[in-house]
């Protein structure tokens, strides 16, 4: 039976010791969906919603990119890793944004919060740049698409 990693002995809250795990190379990319109306869409110019505030998708790279090199200062028992690479992309498709983050280290533990952490921001950061236009505004997801290094890779499908 596989029990809670952040769990001691005693079932108190711990960080994992990663000390004795090997350093390799740990990618993990992120994905949050932002539903959007027309309204909001009316203001799509080219690759990016103009607002008065600045350019929405730019403004959520930044803010999910500055984020995700935080994360542990969010997540209580994450730790702290030197992030290699963080690349944020946003698209859209009918009226959605999509958020996907990608994140690498060379490490002892993996960076999927990271890339959650930096998507989810970015996502919050779309909500509060078009919440002027409207509050029908909706964050349908953010799940983990894949990440690399470590015991085993992930994918999602």
């Amino acid at each position: 039976m596989n029990s809670f990693s952040h769990l001691n002995a005693e079932e108190n809250p711990a960080m994992v010791d990663v000390g004795a795990k090997t350093v390799t190379r740990r990618t993990a990319r992120a994905r949050s969906v932002v539903a959007l109306n027309s309204e909001i869409m009316q203001h799509l110019n080219g690759t990016d919603i103009t607002t008065k505030k600045g350019p929405v998708f730019q403004t959520a790279i930044i803010a999910g990119t500055m984020a995700a090199k935080r994360t542990d200062d969010l997540i209580p028992l994450c730790h702290s890793l030197g992030l290699d690479n963080c690349q944020i992309t946003i698209t859209t498709e009918g009226n959605d944004a999509i958020v996907d983050c990608l994140v690498a280290t060379e490490g002892k533990t993996g960076v999927e919060m990271e890339a959650l952490v930096g998507a989810s921001v970015a996502a919050l950061t779309i909500y509060d740049m078009c919440k002027a236009f409207s509050h029908d505004i909706v964050i349908k997801e953010t799940k983990l698409m894949e990440k690399t290094g470590g015991k085993r890779d992930f994918r999602r499908d």
